[in-house]
């Protein structure tokens, strides 16, 4: 070969070439099998969904390897966190591609979007029953809450025994608002035999877990789903009101009526309802136990201002 002054120089030999090819893509010798088991350990401890997101756009084999089954099917909680005020159409489909590789917080979280905030029912109860069946204690917990309450069809709907099993199935799972309802069922007779004492014992146990007298006490959790719900009919009251629909009067919960009148009210002050015992018991904690008032009582001392 000549070069522009005539000047001839031998080519390089073709094996020379291969290598500086090599060089220039460090991460073209690693196998698959290698960059998947670091994209599932990734997926499984990520602390936002960007974590798992920043992947697709470092290069193209990257992005097929972070979609991978294997990598979805492990996805944390929190990297499915997507918030409300960025749901779109492709938030959707990831959560689905995420379904389909049989995620089971990904089947939660997308039942209850579908069943509360999409208002698709059949759907949202069916993904939801997909994680039940596969021990997830808050999927079984808001199954429970749905027989309870019968949402999604009328009061004739309510299936109290199969709300109660199901919370008995969800307490044993481990989970923590399960066994307090369960406590509140049995001492209210509500879907089983009434047992003061036995309802009495659950509510001393589920107190100590939360303490931690039995177990290391865990930081106030909300889960993604709940709080995408919170998010999501945040700016939608409103609509609500227009329907004639309440939202849970829990600030952690998110849940909303599916027709009027579904939640149950305070008995004392008739102010704020409720989806479930348990979110009850929770908001009286939180502030509610320092602003009910009996409504009768309130009402005199409207009555007597009103005279003043």
């Amino acid at each position: 070969m000549r070069t522009r002054r005539g000047v001839c120089y031998s080519a390089p030999p073709e094996d020379l070439r291969r290598v500086r090819r090599r060089k220039l893509d460090p991460f073209e010798a690693l196998p698959d099998d290698l960059i998947l088991s670091i994209f599932a350990n990734l997926s499984a401890t990520a602390d936002s969904p960007s974590d798992l997101i920043s992947l697709l756009l470092v290069c193209k084999r990257f992005n097929g390897l972070a979609m991978d089954p294997t990598v979805l099917s492990v996805a944390s909680e929190k990297c499915l966190g997507i918030r409300a005020q960025r749901w779109c159409d492709p938030a959707q489909r990831f959560l689905r591609r995420c379904v389909d590789a049989g995620n089971v917080e990904a089947c939660f979280i997308l039942g209850m979007i579908k069943f509360y905030a999409l208002g698709s029912r059949p759907t949202g109860a069916a993904l939801m029953a997909q994680a039940a069946m596969r021990r997830h204690a808050a999927a079984l917990y808001s199954l429970a809450v749905i027989q309870f309450n019968g949402s999604g069809g009328s009061k004739h709907d309510r299936d109290l025994r199969a709300g109660f099993a199901l919370c008995f199935r969800a307490a044993g799972c481990g989970g923590l608002d399960a066994l307090r309802e369960l406590a509140y069922c049995l001492q209210d007779g509500y879907g089983v035999k009434r047992s003061i004492p036995s309802g009495r014992r659950l509510l001393v146990l589920a107190a100590s877990l939360e303490l931690g007298y039995l177990a290391p006490a865990a930081e106030e959790h909300v889960h993604v789903a709940n709080q995408f719900l919170c998010d999501w009919f945040a700016t939608r009251k409103d609509t609500l009101e227009g329907k004639g629909l309440r939202l849970c009067s829990h600030d952690q919960c998110g849940r909303v009526e599916t027709r009027v009148h579904e939640f149950r009210r305070c008995s004392v002050c008739g102010l704020v309802n409720y989806c479930s015992r348990s979110c009850q018991a929770l908001h009286w904690r939180k502030g509610h136990k320092a602003e009910c008032v009996p409504i009768d009582q309130f009402l005199d001392d409207g009555a007597f201002a009103l005279l003043v």
